[in-house]
């Protein structure tokens, strides 16, 4: 069904690099070989129609970004297989359908927000405005855990902003993303919009391009600082969203059957393979038993298995590097005495298969806590006073998200205020919203995405007064 997008984007071409199912091991098409003078020709490219498209308007450009949003509907479960093949999420669940879903809807609401510009002073002597001009050409360079989604994330505000945009997808899944420029290049003007389909070395010649002013960066924080590095001789605007290991932290009144199933959603969303997943869990002793107990069923009866199945709603890890640091993860656990309450034995056979695992009984230290572990393991700790379960969620050099979980929502807000995160959920976890703006602290990154916030931040401020 998702052929014809394969032929579109070049992806049936053997002399390309081989994309394979995470789930079965199988080739199912070939990514097309790009270099840096590819790159370089797209940014040429992007520069020369840039000024025509801002000069469209903002009104314009809105509505194309709709129309966009419409040609994606269209398309919308061919992409989705597509998606679901080449990263090895199910197609139902919070997963491949809800992405490319997710994804339309956001072109609509970035369309529908207002645009940023205040008066600043006008007191009948002076008037002082502030608005938001184009930066130029945007350079965005995606992840493979949500390549549709994230990508759509950096190219809705940029082509809204007046800006043109060259996407660099990941190597694990640029299928995908080649396809979805190809959608939306359907109704969007010649080179508005561009992906260049490559290796690293992609990455860095963004990074350090003289042409392209803002970066948007979705992915490991150790990428993040080389791609700070590389673009400060060209003093390059960022926005890099970066590693996290959110904390939820659950209080002592919560019924743990009432929040079982939005705690184990808000860390097993995509397999766990998400940024601002939960990967960490602190539960007040006097529940602690119960919550591990309602997780671990949970997770028991919860179908794994390949994304094209419509029963599945959890899949394969999406490459065999994250299924080894899942893998050494848990392994570290159970060798320090640790109790696996369910998972931590993957059976052999093609994929990337990790069972959905719960560790209870674990130390506040144990690398499966203090190391992002991104993937289907979860480790609960007990806590005792909550002083302690706020010291250690704040202990780690990361700030991406964070939950607190009460009956009392006013209780959960005072303990929110001590929880060093850019975004604390209270009773939910992992819910992105294109009204409010998400981004972190820490060595999680810097700069703002969603919402009004969001369409600044891929714009350069500019005050007229007179």
């Amino acid at each position: 069904m998702y052929q014809h997008l394969l032929e579109s984007i070049g992806a049936t071409d053997p002399t390309g690099r081989a994309i394979t199912d995470p789930a079965t091991d199988e080739t199912i098409g070939y990514a097309p070989a790009q270099n840096d003078m590819d790159l370089d020709a797209a940014v040429a490219k992007a520069l020369a129609v840039q000024q025509a498209w801002a000069d469209r308007g903002h009104e314009e450009r809105s509505r194309l970004l709709n129309a966009a949003a419409d040609v994606l509907d269209e398309n919308a479960e061919a992409l989705a297989l597509l998606l679901s093949r080449e990263s090895g999420k199910p197609l139902n669940g919070p997963n491949a359908r809800l992405e490319v879903s997710q994804s339309s809807d956001w072109l609509r609401a970035t369309a529908g927000l207002k645009t940023p510009q205040e008066t600043l002073v006008d007191d009948g002597k002076t008037h002082a405005t502030l608005s938001y001009e184009p930066i130029g050409v945007v350079g965005a360079i995606g992840p493979w855990n949500w390549p549709l989604m994230i990508t759509i994330w950096q190219v809705a505000p940029s082509l809204r902003m007046g800006n043109t945009v060259v996407v660099k997808p990941s190597e694990y899944t640029p299928l995908s993303v080649l396809a979805l420029g190809h959608i939306l290049n359907t109704v969007l003007p010649e080179g508005v919009l561009q992906v260049v389909s490559g290796g690293r070395e992609i990455g860095a010649r963004i990074s350090e391009h003289e042409d392209i002013g803002k970066i948007m960066f979705t992915g490991s924080t150790r990428t993040g600082q080389a791609i700070a590095a590389a673009s400060s001789g060209t003093l390059k605007r960022l926005t890099l969203e970066l590693g996290g290991n959110d904390a939820a932290i659950v209080l002592d009144d919560c019924d743990p059957k009432a929040i079982a199933e939005d705690l184990f959603w808000g860390a097993f969303i995509n397999t766990g393979q998400t940024c601002a997943a939960i990967k960490r869990v602190y539960v007040a002793d006097n529940i602690y038993e119960e919550v591990s107990q309602a997780l671990a069923e949970i997770a028991r009866n919860t179908p794994m298995g390949q994304g094209t199945d419509e029963n599945n709603v959890l899949g394969p890890l999406q490459n065999r590097q994250q299924y080894d640091i899942v893998t050494r993860l848990v392994d570290a656990a159970r060798d320090s005495g640790a109790r696996i309450l369910t998972g931590g034995d993957p059976t052999d056979g093609p994929g990337n298969f990790y069972p959905a695992t719960i560790v209870a009984d674990i130390d506040p230290q144990n690398v499966l806590v203090v190391e992002e572990q991104f993937g289907p393991a979860l480790p609960i700790i007990r806590y005792r006073e909550l002083d302690e379960a706020v010291e250690w969620a704040n202990s780690l050099d990361v700030g991406l998200g964070a939950s607190v979980w009460s009956a009392d929502r006013e209780r959960a807000l005072d303990v929110a205020k001590r929880v060093k995160a850019g975004t604390v959920w209270i009773n939910s976890h992992a819910v992105p919203d294109p009204r409010i703006p998400f981004g972190g602290i820490k060595q999680s990154g810097y700069g703002l995405e969603f919402g009004v916030e969001g369409l600044k931040a891929v714009a350069v401020p500019k005050v007229y007064n007179g």
